[in-house]
């Protein structure tokens, strides 16, 4: 590792793609919160009222999967940014990328401890396997993207068919008190377990899902590749086919869904869709904002989202520490004791806060915390923290643009 390798200038960052990890955050959050309804509630008849019926709706019509899928998209247009740039220096961008991989594995073991359902050691792997791509064409990769989403649901289906035995640590009480303890290790441990237990050795999560995200993954990198998002406005007929292609696909697929539940009817054993119903939503949604915004709408709010975008990493991280806090044995207790609503409402509203601290942070600071210690850890170099007046700042200080 050199000294030569530099991030990316703050000016060339696509705004589009800030604005949409913005958005992701907010469905991330909202999912990670309800979660915690769940943990020591063992799934039974639905109690919800009126008002947290509609909310979970919400959640699961526009936000459940939705949101990871859509920062799979974004971490692989990131990682095809990076390379791009590393390799622009006559550099192998392989060590470097590594590199900055194992670093993200060590983030990814802290907020395993303090949430169980972390995100970021699966783009950590992922962003490894990624790395055999990273010289093929366009074509190839848009190829087998295609071929994965295509198949997902064949995979879904035989995986599930699998069987195998896990803790469920959700229910579980010798876990659970873990959970209720005021020992932050007990917790810790918890968490951790939770984390073992449901996603590493569970053959849906790591299979199925990382199958998912991957192909999410080499959507990004082919958007990269065609330059997708700084053509917007050229392309602005391609997104209004993605646009209604998505939203009636999706359509269809959920009229499917509720007739098959309403007739209390199965998909075939080696056939879940479930898959193509979370894609057509996120790129319905996806695709509506990149509309917007090559019409100039929202552009305040979409100016918060692109700042709180640019903090992904740390938001993310304090979203997690926040609801450690408040719901856990180590804070105020509230554990699962709440209506839905109350988990739905916090969520929005630590985002909400998050949208201003993130604008009123990034006028003082160059980065988000995380992502300041993620870049000198990753170039093995410092940069300028604070910002300083406009007129002094060197290309040391600029901002990369690869974010989670």
């Amino acid at each position: 590792m050199t000294h030569s390798y530099q991030p990316i200038e703050d000016n060339k960052r696509t705004a589009i793609v800030d604005i949409l990890r913005g958005w992701a955050l907010l469905g991330v959050v909202i999912g990670n919160y309800v979660d915690y309804k769940y943990i020591g509630s063992a799934v039974g008849p639905n109690t919800k009222n009126a008002f947290s019926q509609v909310l979970s709706d919400i959640h699961e019509y526009f936000f459940a999967a939705k949101s990871w899928t859509l920062l799979s998209i974004l971490f692989g247009y990131g990682f095809a940014i990076l390379i791009q740039n590393v390799a622009s220096k006559g550099k192998n961008p392989v060590g470097f990328f590594a590199w900055r991989m194992l670093i993200l594995f060590a983030l990814s073991f802290i907020n395993s401890a303090i949430w169980l359902g972390d995100i970021l050691k699966d783009y950590a792997f992922l962003g490894l396997v990624l790395l055999l791509f990273y010289k093929s064409s366009a074509k190839t990769i848009l190829r087998l993207s295609l071929f994965l989403f295509l198949t997902i649901p064949f995979v879904w289906g035989f995986v599930n068919t699998l069987i195998y035995v896990v803790p469920d640590v959700y229910t579980e009480p010798k876990y659970l008190l873990l959970y209720h303890s005021s020992n932050w290790f007990d917790v810790f441990k918890f968490n951790l377990l939770g984390t073992y237990y449901g996603q590493i050795l569970s053959f849906t999560y790591a299979i199925s899902v990382h199958i998912l995200m991957f192909a999410c993954m080499l959507l990004g990198f082919y958007a990269q590749k065609t330059d997708f998002f700084n053509r917007l406005p050229e392309l602005k007929k391609t997104l209004k086919k993605i646009f209604s292609f998505s939203l009636v696909l999706g359509l269809v697929l959920f009229f499917i869904f509720k007739i098959v539940m309403f007739n209390d009817l199965v998909f075939p054993t080696y056939f879940k869709p479930g898959s193509w119903l979370i894609m057509c939503t996120m790129l319905f949604i996806a695709s509506g904002i990149c509309l917007l915004y090559c019409n100039n709408k929202l552009k305040t709010i979409f100016d918060y989202f692109r700042l709180s975008g640019k903090m992904t990493l740390t938001n993310y991280i304090v979203q997690n520490t926040i609801a450690f806090l408040v719901f856990s044995g180590v804070g105020l207790k509230l554990y699962d004791t709440l209506p839905y609503w109350f988990y739905f409402v916090l969520a929005v509203s630590v985002f909400i806060i998050q949208l201003f601290v993130s604008k009123w942070w990034l006028s003082k600071f160059n980065y988000g915390p995380v992502e300041w210690l993620w870049r000198v850890l990753s170039y093995r170099k410092l940069f300028p923290f604070q910002k300083i007046p406009s007129e002094t700042v060197s290309k040391e200080s600029e901002a990369v643009v690869v974010e989670l």
